[in-house]
């Protein structure tokens, strides 16, 4: 007699294939796309019109209130006006710009720097405050203009930075070498960094715009910019 095996049935098998769990498999993986794609696209402007908005209510609370309450538009209409304090805040600075010009304005102006300047401690700060103005501000100066790259803290380890002008004074006379002021901020916030005296000799300035530069640094380095290759 004969022994036939027949086939038992599975009881597990519900008879579906495998290939409706890759179809499921896809179809998250492009909503999980989807949702990424939406992220990036999103995120961006509404920060960049939070981070206004923000700002933008921060100059209204701080000058709007300071404008008689019969002048004041915000009272006096029936809808709020926001950006109302930054263009009083830039008109009163053109107003103050326009009157240094003519002979009363720089007589009161001078007028405040000699008190000023003779008040202790407070004239250390004045001076300093307005040489970092003066020198970031005006047209003329070189301040961070070019970005650069050079090894630090030891050899074979690379940082970024930006050239703040040439090394002057004492710093400069007591170093053999022509140096440059490099200022190398911190990620992911480049308001703070260090202040670094480098020989030019060991600077390699790049092709990059400061811009892209400081973008770079926020990044961690996620933002690089493209190379940009030299017509010959």
């Amino acid at each position: 007699m004969n022994d036939t095996h027949k086939p038992t049935s599975d009881p597990h098998n519900t008879g579906k294939s495998g290939g409706e769990d890759v179809l499921k498999t896809t179809f998250v993986g492009r909503l999980r796309n989807y949702f990424l794609a939406g992220v990036l696209v999103t995120a961006p402007i509404s920060i960049t019109i939070y981070l206004t908005w923000t700002f933008l209510q921060f100059i209204d609370n701080k000058i709007v209130h300071l404008i008689p309450e019969h002048y004041n538009p915000s009272t006096s209409l029936p809808f709020s006006m926001p950006g109302l304090g930054l263009i009083i805040a830039l008109a009163f600075f053109i107003i103050v710009g326009w009157s240094t010009r003519n002979f009363l304005g720089r007589l009161l102006v001078r007028a405040a720097e000699y008190v000023v300047e003779r008040v202790p401690v407070i004239n250390t700060i004045y001076g300093a405050v307005k040489q970092i103005f003066e020198t970031v501000m005006t047209s003329q100066s070189d301040a961070f203009k070019d970005v650069v790259m050079f090894e630090y803290p030891r050899k074979g380890t690379w940082v970024m930075g930006f050239v703040t002008g040439g090394t002057k004074g004492e710093v400069q006379s007591k170093t053999k070498a022509e140096t440059m002021n490099i200022f190398v901020p911190t990620t992911p916030n480049p308001t703070s960094g260090f202040l670094l005296f480098v020989p030019k000799k060991d600077l390699i300035y790049m092709d990059m715009s400061v811009e892209e530069g400081i973008k770079m640094i926020v990044s961690g380095g996620i933002l690089t910019p493209e190379e940009q290759v030299k017509k010959k």
